[in-house]
């Protein structure tokens, strides 16, 4: 079969689309997908470039979201049939791995995964829509709703607003009913962020976002309550130089949200402004089963959008990873073989 192969790390030169890789074949508990959309992740170019601490097996095909068509199953598995629409899991919360990391992933025209993986995809949801959600939407959810709470009427401001993550954070955010200010790189992204929710933008290549929220939504200062000045959340999954700007946007009592750190995780910190404005710093790690159940409901309702910037074939999925790298785009990138 094609696939998008990892042999070793690198830059994304790395990645090759083989035609010949083995064509995967279900154990007693698995399943083989007719892979129909696979999206890319930023996780995918860590994966490429190599992680401290985690070995990859290669080779390996990358590509964590999968979504497709059963066309075998193994002798063990009752409760799925050839045919079914079906999203993977990323997570074998059983015998452990992650998909495109440690077992290999999407980017290919066949995936085998354990059928305890699978969620049954609505009909009223596209492959290229279900592919869209597991990581980005699933790490959005937990970090807002389970882990931050974000309630009505509070002022949230989230960096790195346009990419996968960013973009439902804006989205849920706007659905719990407060007031999002997203933080832009581009008009393009700005006016996409707008469309999705966000009440205000700030330009960060225009203007330093933490003077920008001073400016517009007062210095946080002792005073408690809605009115008080700056924000009650920063959503930050960007680390390095952002880190201490956004504790300062913070009222008193605030909170900082965070799910990872795609600009350096070890920031030079202020400890400061934590215990002086009694700040709150809550992380979050991945997705439970029921965030994309919850996902399900909400795309299916038309609540939450899944942000399609644009599609790949798997000819073009390392130009995808590239797309996602460079950060050229709003929203999520799929891949359909």
């Amino acid at each position: 079969m094609r696939a998008l192969v990892l042999r070793e790390h690198g830059t994304n030169d790395v990645l090759r689309l083989e035609n010949d890789y083995p064509t995967p074949t279900a154990g007693e508990d698995e399943v083989v997908l007719r892979v129909m959309a696979s999206s890319v992740n930023y996780h995918d170019v860590f994966t490429r470039r190599g992680m401290p601490g985690i070995t990859i097996p290669m080779p390996v095909v990358i590509g964590l979201d999968v979504a497709g068509e059963i066309v075998e199953t193994g002798s063990g598995v009752t409760d799925w049939k050839v045919g079914d629409r079906v999203l993977v899991d990323p997570i074998n919360r059983v015998k452990g791995g992650l998909m495109g990391e440690t077992i290999d992933g999407g980017m290919a025209e066949y995936c085998r995964c354990g059928a305890h993986q699978l969620l049954r995809i609505p009909d009223a949801i596209s492959y290229e829509e279900a592919a869209a959600l597991p990581v980005a939407y699933g790490t959005a959810i937990r970090m807002m709703n389970t882990i931050g709470q974000v309630q009505e009427g509070e002022k949230v401001l989230i960096l790195g607003a346009s990419g996968g993550v960013g973009v439902c954070c804006v989205q849920l955010a706007k659905i719990a009913g407060a007031h999002v200010v997203a933080c832009a790189g581009s008009e393009e992204k700005a006016a996409r962020l707008r469309e999705l929710g966000a009440d205000d933008i700030i330009m960060y290549n225009d203007e330093d976002f933490m003077k920008a929220v001073f400016s517009r939504y007062g210095k946080p200062n002792r005073r408690r309550g809605r009115d008080a000045n700056g924000m009650d959340v920063v959503v930050n999954f960007t680390g390095g130089d952002t880190w201490v700007r956004g504790l300062r946007c913070l009222k008193i009592g605030g909170r900082v949200l965070t799910c990872g750190a795609t600009a350096g995780f070890d920031p030079t910190e202020d400890l400061r402004f934590i215990w002086t404005f009694e700040l709150q710093i809550r992380g979050s790690n991945g997705w439970e089963r029921d965030d994309l159940h919850k996902l399900f409901d909400l795309v299916e309702s038309g609540r939450l959008k899944a942000c399609i910037d644009r599609t790949f074939t798997l000819d073009d999925a390392a130009d995808a990873v590239r797309t996602v790298e460079d950060r050229q785009v709003i929203g999520k990138v799929v891949v359909t073989p």
